[in-house]
């Protein structure tokens, strides 16, 4: 990875983190409910656009897009962490039954997505 390269994943990553932000924070205000609904959202979306990347690069793109844009800006706008931290506030709050949907729910969509946006790039290659 050339200088240029770490530092664009660096700025990517910064990015992502900030895209998170603003749109958890708009959702959040917006949609209430059991689950946390920005979370989950963020993360589908962030799985569905990291699909699309591996998509392109698999068909040939430069190997480079997949580090700045999904390591960098994907990696910054996904997290795992706040979901796997608020499943378990819901737990320890009583309420397994979201704690389970929220977190075997958040990955099934996820993968789903994931897959669905490797087949979107795929169909759009060829």
């Amino acid at each position: 990875m050339s200088p240029l390269e770490a530092l664009l994943l660096g700025v990517a990553g910064g990015l992502g983190a900030v895209a998170r932000y603003v749109l958890d924070t708009a959702v959040s205000r917006r949609v209430r409910g059991p689950l946390p609904f920005a979370t989950i959202g963020i993360n589908v979306t962030g799985s569905l656009a990291l699909g699309l990347v591996t998509g392109a690069v698999l068909a040939g793109a430069d190997p480079a897009v997949q580090a700045v844009l999904g390591t960098g800006f994907l990696g910054g706008y996904t997290t795992f962490s706040t979901a796997s931290y608020q499943s378990v506030s819901l737990a320890l709050s009583g309420r397994w039954a979201a704690a389970v949907v929220n977190g075997v729910g958040t990955m099934a969509l996820c993968v789903a997505a994931a897959l669905g946006g490797l087949a979107v790039a795929a169909a759009l290659a060829g």
